[in-house]
């Protein structure tokens, strides 16, 4: 009889082989923790993009995320100024992946937050992929599932406030588990 981890490990084996199952692994995830607002206070879980944008290389203790006016991001921002130097929360839709990660390059933004417009969409990641353009972007680029993106959207304007403070990365392994906090609508 195999005890602990041990029995496990065949039923795990047998899923990660199995060709129905696909998902990323954990070095494939980034996270990072909204400080503020109180009520939205959770690490989220987001996904880089495949093959363009930057990575971090400077962990920011409290930054600003800014949703960006318009939401998705495909022209000129009516709020531009309050991302440079920050971290835009866009909304999937209307132009590539790309092309949000460049307008917000171009705003001087530090890195791009892109939620899915599904709202409702709790599991689901998509793989951000350069658009047919050759176009680079030198900014990192995030994509965080559309019910983290809505409830973060709604928390602000609840509260009537222009931006969240994060922090990102973060480096869920050094957090205790029953220190962190997660989602309650997400399951991990």
């Amino acid at each position: 009889m195999l005890f602990g981890a041990a029995r496990w490990l065949p039923l795990v084996l047998c899923l990660c082989m199995w060709p129905g199952v696909e998902g990323l692994r954990i070095h494939e995830y980034l996270y990072f923790q909204v400080l503020s607002p109180g009520d939205i206070r959770y690490i989220f879980t987001a996904t880089p993009a495949k093959d363009f944008g930057g990575v971090f290389n400077t962990r920011y203790e409290q930054i600003h995320l800014v949703p960006a006016d318009p939401p998705e991001a495909c022209g000129e921002l009516n709020n531009g100024v309050f991302i440079q130097d920050q971290i835009a929360l866009v909304e999937r839709g209307g132009c590539s992946f790309l092309s949000k990660t460049r307008v917000v390059q171009e705003h001087g933004g530090r890195a791009v937050i892109i939620a899915d417009n599904a709202y409702d969409n709790d599991s689901f990641y998509v793989e951000m992929i350069q658009d047919s353009t050759r176009r680079t972007a030198d900014i990192p680029a995030l994509f965080l599932l559309g019910r983290d993106g809505y409830m973060i959207r709604r928390s602000l304007e609840q509260h009537g406030l222009p931006w969240a403070i994060i922090s990102i990365p973060v480096n869920v392994t050094s957090i205790p588990t029953y220190e962190m906090r997660q989602p309650p609508w997400t399951f991990w």
